[in-house]
């Protein structure tokens, strides 16, 4: 990949994580929040954390 698509790629899995946190956030703050939603998301955001560092680790 090159680095301005890897760049771009980059963004658009922070842009991801932090749409992520905010979903994660309003889940949290139901008066009920759904376990399994939440977990979900957790597993969503480590997967693109992970892939974030390695392409970091990569430049």
């Amino acid at each position: 990949m090159n680095t301005e698509k890897q760049e771009k790629h980059l963004q658009a899995l922070k842009g991801k994580h932090r749409a992520l946190d905010l979903q994660l956030e309003e889940e949290m703050a139901r008066p009920a929040p759904d376990e399994m939603k939440i977990q979900e998301i957790k597993k969503q955001k480590l997967k693109i954390k992970e892939e974030i560092q390695t392409i970091e680790a990569a430049k």
